[in-house]
């Protein structure tokens, strides 16, 4: 049984608000799978290719800027006959390099473009969440989280990303969140839902 999700994002260091927002959403996904989620190091941190290798999905942001290692993340999974998920942020300048960068992966597979974070937050959960639905047996979904995250796809639009809180915790880092009712925990973070952590809050 598969008991996580391993997804990959590939966003450079321009995407700041991006990555923050992408470490954090999967938790509205209504299912009992645990998350790793890992990003393009920044800086002098090392690549994990193990990660990539591993991983269930592999997402691809561009932004005003291609740098390094997008360029060889995208290369590895294509390697791996793996097509990354594409996003593309409107409304910006690019610099040359990253328009021949465009260019050069639309050969490959579309890209899906978004204004806002709003814009983002609902591309993404719509298609991490379509991509597990598809795929609901390997993932070992009963019936009534199969209902629930129909559900969910369903009422996506209704809600909106600036109720999300961007100023706590660390932006776009490697994280781990392991499900309460797969795991027994011993390294990670439990997410607790908000109206649980609410209401402890409230006592």
């Amino acid at each position: 049984m598969v008991d996580t999700f391993n997804l990959y994002i590939s966003a450079a260091d321009d995407l700041q608000s991006e990555r923050d927002l992408l470490s954090r959403i999967v938790t509205e996904i209504p299912v009992t799978l645990g998350w790793q989620i890992n990003f393009s190091p920044l800086g002098e941190k090392i690549l994990l290719e193990k990660a990539i290798i591993e991983a269930n999905l592999h997402m691809l942001v561009l932004g005003s800027d291609i740098r390094a290692p997008i360029g060889y993340e995208w290369h590895l999974s294509r390697n791996l006959n793996r097509k990354p998920k594409l996003f593309l942020k409107n409304g910006i300048a690019r610099t040359p390099a990253a328009v021949d960068f465009q260019r050069s992966l639309s050969k490959f597979t579309k890209w899906q473009t978004f204004q806002s974070l709003s814009d983002l937050r609902v591309a993404e959960l719509s298609y991490i969440s379509q991509f597990i639905l598809d795929r609901a047996h390997y993932f070992d979904l009963g019936t009534n989280e199969r209902d629930q995250l129909s559900e969910f796809l369903e009422q996506l639009d209704e809600t909106e990303t600036d109720e999300i809180d961007l100023s706590k915790g660390v932006a776009g880092e490697n994280s781990v969140i392991l499900s309460r009712d797969r795991f027994i925990p011993k390294d990670g973070v439990l997410i607790k839902p908000p109206s649980e952590s609410e209401s402890e809050d409230s006592e």
